[in-house]
């Protein structure tokens, strides 16, 4: 059996992530690994794409941006107490293809397992990053633990 020593928790910066974040730093204690967390970014250019057409409510996409932020600052605290307390944790943001990047820091970084959320966040997160699960998992060589939030399957 491979060693698990490095784990990389993927972030969209949503309230949710936090759920991935605290299973990352629970393996990684557990198995006395290093934690790595990237946080990817939605491309502006992306979402005024995504929503050129008016697809999403105006007040959803205009407040996606203070919703990303106020998590990004949440998930801050956590990461902050941990490495307060002694736990060490690399953290990297992107706002490139996050699929091309995700393979970039597992090569780069010689991840072992990777720890991201098996839902989407919402309708607007489901149109800029619902496809990219497969192929993230279809491509990648190392395993993947998907957390879930939801008790049942995921409706589709």
């Amino acid at each position: 059996m491979k060693e698990i020593s490095r784990i990389l928790v993927i972030s969209r910066m949503t309230p949710y992530c936090r759920d991935a974040i605290h299973y990352g730093l629970s393996l990684a204690r557990k198995y006395k690994g290093e934690l790595f967390i990237l946080h990817l970014l939605a491309n502006p250019g992306d979402i005024i794409g995504v929503n050129a057409s008016g697809l999403f409510p105006l007040e959803e996409y205009n407040k996606y941006r203070d919703i990303q932020q106020k998590a990004k600052d949440e998930l801050d605290q956590v990461i902050k107490q941990e490495i307060k307390d002694g736990f060490p944790i690399k953290e990297l943001i992107s706002d490139h293809d996050p699929v091309d990047e995700i393979l970039h820091v597992v090569k780069e970084e010689n991840i072992d397992l990777i720890v991201m959320l098996a839902h989407e966040e919402g309708h607007l997160e489901h149109t800029l990053f619902g496809r990219e699960k497969d192929d993230i998992i279809s491509s990648l060589p190392c395993s993947i633990l998907l957390v879930k939030k939801e008790p049942e399957p995921v409706k589709r």
